[in-house]
């Protein structure tokens, strides 16, 4: 009978946990429509942080108009300047595909033109690997290029059926940063205090992921855009058509690591040789090599200043799952997770060298107090 009042108190306990799980997963299922305007808020909140604490020192600490403040600007210098590239980038994107449709590219003809000048054993060489059949590459090119046009129609039709939904969650998400911006430093405090974790730990969990948000957004992120601004004018000196489009194309191969922007100006650089634009693939090229290269090298230690510590083959692996799973925003997602998993297994092994230390320790403390090992009862 002594022993109820604990069973009952262990049971109304697990009985919380339970509701607090139904609850939680219920809350996550509502707002699940909005996921993706919640997580570009919350990181934008992050990243402008800043600027909203410079706002409230030159509004003497009125917090509402600072956040206001604030957004207005990230509207206005952030948003709208993205949805109208956006909007130009889909325009290029859907004439490309027209006009390569309306003139099909003759590859037969560029591919005899430089065939006739290879050396033989080239020329061997590319017909035992069958690379010399353009009939078949041309057929399987036309393929593509309907399939894609299939499915920037549809895109577009899904964009303009779902424009209140767009348009609603594109609402929610400023409505959410405007508090998350106001309120950011308070809720995190509360949610450390919040989380069934040990605090020291919730603490590390914390800042270890404030930094990979900020390596992610601000140094890819930033890095990538000026990749893609660097090829874009490339792209333009050479009288690219749908210079926008490309340039747009290589910041987001920019943001998948090994792959990188050579993805778009390497081929872009090739087709302008092919098609006999000798100096303009060439300008292509070396720019891409010499110039869009080496900014990720000159960037990313000054804006992150140290590196985030995940390897660049699980940065490759998680970004395309979140593609894959989340489409755009995974680009992002993808890396955060990657580094908030490896975070947290390195804290645990932290934790775990620190109690062998601490034993090691107390075993010494315990040899030196009594002037002898401690008796282990072998022998």
């Amino acid at each position: 009978m002594a022993h109820k009042p604990h069973r009952t108190d262990e049971l109304q306990h697990a009985s919380f946990l339970l509701i607090l799980a139904l609850v939680s997963l219920m809350m996550a299922v509502i707002v699940w429509p909005f996921a993706t305007a919640l997580l570009w808020a919350a990181l934008a909140a992050i990243m402008f942080q800043p600027l909203y604490r410079w706002m409230l020192r030159k509004m003497r600490g009125r917090r509402n108009p600072a956040a206001i403040s604030a957004l207005l600007v990230i509207f206005f210098a952030v948003l709208v300047p993205g949805l109208w590239l956006a909007t130009l980038v889909v325009q290029e994107a859907l004439a490309l595909v027209a006009a390569l449709q309306a003139q099909p590219l003759d590859l037969a003809a560029t591919f005899d033109t430089y065939y006739g000048i290879l050396p033989q054993p080239v020329q061997e060489a590319i017909d035992r690997s069958g690379w010399a059949d353009m009939s078949s590459i041309q057929t399987k090119l036309q393929e593509l290029l309907a399939a894609s046009a299939g499915m920037l129609a549809s895109q577009a039709v899904s964009i303009g059926s779902g424009a209140l939904s767009f348009l609603l969650s594109f609402a929610v998400g400023l409505y959410v940063m405007f508090f998350l911006l106001r309120d950011g430093e308070r809720i995190g405090r509360t949610l450390l205090n919040t989380v069934p974790v040990e605090r020291a730990i919730a603490e590390r969990l914390a800042e270890r992921f404030l930094g990979i948000v900020r390596a992610t957004i601000k140094g890819s992120g930033v890095v990538g855009l000026v990749q893609g601004v660097l090829a874009g004018i490339s792209y333009l000196i050479v009288g690219l058509e749908s210079a926008l489009f490309f340039g747009v194309l290589t910041t987001v191969f920019a943001l998948v690591p090994v792959i990188g922007a050579g993805a778009v100006y390497i081929p872009v650089g090739l087709w302008l040789l092919l098609t006999g634009a000798m100096w303009q693939g060439v300008f292509v090229l070396v720019v891409g090599v010499v110039i869009i290269s080496s900014a990720d090298n000159v960037l990313r230690p000054i804006l992150v200043g140290r590196d985030t510590g995940i390897p660049d083959w699980i940065i490759l692996v998680t970004t395309l799952g979140g593609i894959s799973l989340l489409g755009f925003s995974g680009i992002v997602l993808g890396p955060l997770v990657a580094g908030l998993f490896l975070a947290s297994w390195s804290i645990l092994q932290e934790y775990r060298e620190e109690d062998a230390r601490a034993g090691e320790a107390a075993h010494r403390i315990t040899v030196d107090a009594s002037g002898r090992a401690p008796d282990t009862g072998a022998g």
